[in-house]
């Protein structure tokens, strides 16, 4: 099922989005750097200086991957040191992280970063963290062992971003792994760029584009993206049983048997994997185990710790690792394992555990029938990739919208009394609601707003929702989960709920004419149930 209307603007959003991120992978591409030495064997003389050896690694299936080891200073192969592995990015250079690295070796690790395959001088094609992927980090951890003087009982892994999510699945398949961070990651990759039935456009296309201008995806990865973003539902299974394959929530029960403490952070704005889907997943680790959110979108909230500057996220993962790979008694075992930061003032919180956070809720009552065109884009939306969030990470500054000059033909819109007190949302919005369809299939997206007393409105979170196969004019329930958020409403504002069925970050699937109706039955009433912090 093809939607052509949306295929020049696929193309624009992967072409701009790919040459932005790519021209930043470009200017640290490796091609400039010198010529790799041998690797040192375990046993000789070390160096005496964390600097940086290039090496080849015989990956999975015999390719080569590019990679980089860093030593303590002083090793001199006579004690053995707690190793990291650290895997790429998504269409990053194997120089991503030496800034870390040198850090880490400046403080006892020995550390292997390699070029994940199919991107960039290494061998192999693009499995986005497929089977291949994980067993290419088990051969890294052999290759470490045998050629440096990294500890076999300490072994850890980390990442941002696709580095994150090989880190997790990797330690569902290799009992050696202890440790984990795993920083901008996923944890289910269908309800990160295919929540609510619905394809994340902006998101897969950055992806798709990026992959293409600096790896070399597989045939299997093609026919998923092109199926995905022409919404071939006839392959709508495969798509989801491609993504279930990747996603370390479907090893959830081994990663806990293997038992590695494993640390989460992510950004409450990110644009590739919503917070919803890492919380869910937090929740079932059994083992030792932190999380923490913070403004910002994809990996922002760690770049500059790859510059080598000071950074909160950064400073957690070494604390982290130091204390389950070292043995270092620096109190994060004794720390409630739940850290947030604020997007209304920057303030951290800490939790005993993701329900704690937003433990009160109250709900705004979606009250009354509403009916609305669909096709049509009324100005609620839910931004740009990646600018957006990275308006409210430094300025606050969310996307907003005038919620009294929305078209009401075209939007629903439900308004809460004026607050007395400050309001401070926590956790996951829940919406419920009866919608009835003039046709079979459809998309409505959801909106948060803290609306000030002039009725200007700042996005608190969205959500979309997607269905296939309805009868038309029957009426059926839709429940839905706003992506989670830390974001303090002030006194005299109130909350409007928003729906409207555009948003450039999604693949819309509502047929020409079609109408949506909102109702709420006196048996099931309709309301979005806000998560409060407690007081």
């Amino acid at each position: 099922m093809g939607l052509p209307r949306k295929a020049l603007r696929t193309t624009a959003i992967g072409t701009v989005s790919a040459a932005l991120l790519a021209g930043s992978a470009t200017a640290a591409a490796p091609s400039a750097l010198p010529a790799a030495p041998a690797a040192t064997p375990r046993n000789s003389a070390a160096t005496t200086s964390p600097d940086v050896r290039f090496v080849d690694i015989e990956g999975d299936g015999g390719i080569v991957l590019k990679a980089n080891v860093v030593t303590p200073a002083g090793a001199d192969g006579r004690r053995t040191y707690p190793l990291v592995v650290l895997p790429t990015s998504w269409a990053m250079p194997q120089i991503e992280y030496l800034a870390q690295a040198k850090k880490l070796a400046d403080s006892g690790y020995v550390v292997v970063s390699y070029n994940s395959r199919g991107f960039w001088q290494s061998g192999g094609e693009i499995e986005t963290a497929g089977p291949p992927d994980i067993a290419d980090a088990s051969k890294v951890i052999d290759w470490a062992l045998a050629n440096t003087p990294a500890d076999p009982d300490r072994v850890g892994m980390a990442g941002v971003s696709y580095g994150a999510g090989i880190s997790l699945l990797a330690s569902a398949k290799d009992k050696r792994i202890k440790a984990v961070a795993a920083l901008s990651g996923w944890a289910d990759l269908i309800d990160s760029i295919y929540s609510g039935r619905t394809q994340h456009l902006q998101a897969a296309a950055l992806l798709s584009g990026a992959g293409h201008l600096t790896g070399r995806p597989s045939a299997e990865l093609q026919q998923i993206m092109t199926a995905f973003l022409t919404s071939d539902l006839a392959k709508e299974q495969e798509m989801i049983e491609w993504g279930r394959k990747r996603s370390p929530a479907s090893y959830v029960d081994e990663i806990n048997a293997n038992g590695a403490a494993i640390m989460l952070g992510n950004a409450w704005g990110d644009s590739l994997f919503p917070p919803n889907q890492y919380a869910d997943f937090y929740e079932r680790l059994s083992g030792p185990k932190r999380l923490e959110f913070r403004p910002g979108d994809h990996a922002t909230t760690e770049g500059t710790g790859l510059l080598g500057l000071p950074n909160d996220t950064w400073t957690s993962a070494h604390r982290w690792l130091d204390h389950h790979l070292k043995g270092a008694d620096n109190g994060v075992d004794r720390e409630q394992p739940v850290r947030i930061k604020t997007r209304s003032g920057g303030v951290y919180e800490n939790y005993p555990d993701w329900k704690s956070v937003g433990a009160d809720r109250k709900k705004i009552g979606l009250g009354g029938t509403q009916q609305i065109r669909t096709g049509v884009d009324s100005g609620a939306n839910g931004g740009l990739i990646f600018l957006s969030s990275l308006l409210d990470q430094f300025a606050e500054l969310p996307p907003m919208a005038s919620i009294p000059l929305l078209p009401r033909s075209v939007t629903a819109v439900w308004r809460s009394e004026r607050y007395g007190t400050e309001q401070q949302v926590r956790g996951t919005a829940k919406l419920h609601t009866t919608v009835t369809s003039t046709k079979g299939s459809g998309t409505l997206v959801a909106y948060l707003y803290d609306v000030g007393p002039l009725g200007l409105g700042k996005l608190v979170a969205n959500a979309p929702y997607t269905f296939h196969g309805r009868t038309p004019g029957q009426p059926f329930a839709v429940d839905l989960e706003l992506y989670s958020t830390a974001y303090d409403v002030p006194a005299g504002h109130r909350l409007a709920v928003v729906v409207d069925t555009v948003d450039p970050l999604y693949i819309e699937h509502n047929p020409t004419g079609a109408q949506l109706t909102f109702s709420s039955p006196a048996a099931d009433p309709s309301y979005l149930s806000v998560p409060l912090r407690q007081k």
